[in-house]
Formats: structure tokens, C-alpha cells, sequence
């Protein structure tokens, strides 16, 4: 990423977002600050990793990403204390847990006080998923046993509050859904910050898992300031849901490769007409919101 010109900063400070740019990367300034910090971490292959530090300096991590990644969120996380209060899993796909499972079974100094998931049930995924994703959740759960954590379970309507930030849980697994099967069990949540500010993660929800959500007791809470791209900005949830977040601001999890595929730019497009202000895509190295 180029270091951010002044032009650039007086973009941000428009939309009331605060960043620093330091040697081209998007910096943490300090240990502790009235907003919420967001990162995006970065995406040559395809993973969803976030990290938030909250305003009460507690860190949270959404998914993590692949085997792969696990090194070197080990060594982020571990810049930023070693100690995550919360990491959250949207599914069970390798390009969200695996890093988790890795960090499970080789901590490396990483502390972690609780796991937050909704997981089908083993039967189900064998069923209704490749081999491959089955012993995916498999070795999830082993590590979590090997490490002995419990999982907490998420459900829909579920608060779970933070030092200046809350986590309302919109959306959990869909066993009736079994089309684009794991991807529409993705555990939806929304962000709230106590500066006003909210986020929408989507985790890899599909067109059918995002109809049920808009038509359930949650769909009012979708729109958010800032969304997730589903499934890394391609093939998730539909144009209508997008209308009904109305986002000011787009979170895309998406190499370069994906970028420019064939879907991705029918999703891009569908954001122009919302008139997104900005779009902090992982393709473009590290990225930092305060909000």
C-alpha cells in the first residue's frame, strides 16, 4: 500500500474515520483509545481475519483464515499483547478456522478467554458437505479439546458486550438450508461502537441464508455504516440484502485475483449505485478503521 498523501487524510477526516499510515502500512498509535480499532489483515490467497481492539484496550479476532496465516496473526496478535478476551468464528470453512486450530494447538504465547461459534451438527455436515469441510470442523473441535476450551454458542438476539463496543448476534446455523450448504451456516453479527458507528459481518452467507435473515425478527438490524463483503465480495448474499444494509463503507476480504473475477465486479458495481464512499479491500495490504 503508498503511504497516504495529505489529500488523503483530509478524505478520512471527512468521513470521521482516524488512521495513520506508517513505512505504507495502516499503524496502531498508542495502547488505548476512545474508539474501537478494526483491522482487516491482509489477502493474497482468499481469508477473512479481522482484529478490534476495543476503547478498554480488550482484543478481539473474527475468524483468523487459513493454516497458512496462523504465523503471523500469532505474531499481530501477540504485538498487541498476546491476550484476546474474544475470537469469533463465523463457520467452519479452512479459510476461517484453520487459523484458530493451528493457534489452538501451538499457542505460541497467544492467550485466548473465549471461543464464540455456531456450529451444524457433525452428522449434518457429513451429509450435506465435502470431506473435506467435515474434518475441517473435525480438527477444530480437536484442537479445541486439546486446549481445553469450551466453545460458547451463539444465538440469535444475543448481546455480548465489550469496553465500548457490543456484538448483536442476527443470524446462526441454518440446517434447513442445505444449498451452498456451510457457507449459509456463517453466524451473522453486527457491531456497535459507542461512538455510533456499526459493522455488519457477513462471513461467507449465501443468497438463501441471507433472504432468511432479512425475513426473520432480525432483518431490520442489518443496516450497518460498515459490511463484510459475503463470501469475499463474491457470490454471498444478494443485491437486496446489500440495498438493505445501505453501507457507507465496504470491508472486502478479497485478493487481487478475486478482485477481478467474473462475479466481483457485478458486486462492485451493485455498490456504486449505493454510492459506498469508500472500500478498504485486504488485496491492498493492511487495513486500519477507528470507529
Amino acid at each position: 500500500m503508498k503511504p497516504l498523501t495529505r489529500r488523503h487524510f483530509a478524505t478520512i477526516a471527512a468521513t470521521g474515520i482516524s488512521a495513520v499510515a506508517l513505512g505504507g502500512q495502516w499503524s496502531f498509535a498508542g495502547t488505548q483509545t476512545k474508539q474501537c480499532t478494526l483491522w482487516q489483515l491482509p489477502d493474497k490467497s482468499h481469508i477473512n481475519s479481522y482484529v478490534l481492539r476495543t476503547a478498554g484496550n480488550e482484543l478481539i479476532v473474527i475468524d483468523g483464515g487459513k493454516k497458512s496465516n496462523a504465523a503471523e496473526l500469532r505474531k499481530f496478535i501477540m504485538e498487541r499483547g498476546g491476550h484476546v478476551h474474544a475470537w469469533f468464528i463465523s463457520h467452519t470453512h479452512y479459510d476461517h478456522v484453520d487459523a484458530l486450530t493451528a493457534i489452538l494447538n501451538e499457542p505460541g504465547g497467544v492467550t485466548i478467554d473465549r471461543i464464540y461459534a455456531s456450529l451444524p451438527d457433525d452428522e449434518w455436515m457429513k451429509k450435506h458437505q465435502t470431506a473435506g469441510a467435515y474434518n475441517t470442523q473435525m480438527r477444530f473441535k480437536a484442537a479445541l479439546k486439546k486446549s481445553e476450551h469450551k466453545l460458547l454458542d451463539l444465538s440469535p438476539g444475543q448481546k455480548i458486550a465489550f469496553t465500548g463496543v457490543t456484538f448483536e448476534i442476527l443470524s446462526t446455523v441454518n440446517p434447513d438450508i442445505t444449498n451452498n450448504a456451510v457457507n449459509n451456516q456463517s453466524a451473522v453479527w453486527r457491531v456497535d461502537s459507542s461512538s455510533g458507528n456499526s459493522v455488519l459481518f457477513l462471513g461467507d452467507l449465501g443468497e438463501e441464508g441471507g433472504e432468511k435473515l432479512l425475513a426473520g425478527p432480525y432483518g431490520k438490524r442489518v443496516k450497518a455504516d460498515y459490511v463484510q463483503m459475503a463470501h469475499h465480495g463474491q457470490a454471498g448474499v444478494n443485491e437486496a440484502f446489500y440495498k438493505a444494509v445501505d453501507p457507507k463503507y465496504c470491508l472486502w476480504p478479497t485478493p487481487g485475483w478475486l478482485w477481478n473475477s467474473k462475479k466481483t465486479p457485478e458486486v462492485r458495481a451493485w455498490m456504486e449505485k449505493l454510492n459506498v464512499e469508500k472500500h478498504y479491500v485486504a488485496k491492498d495490504g493492511l487495513q486500519r478503521i477507528d470507529f
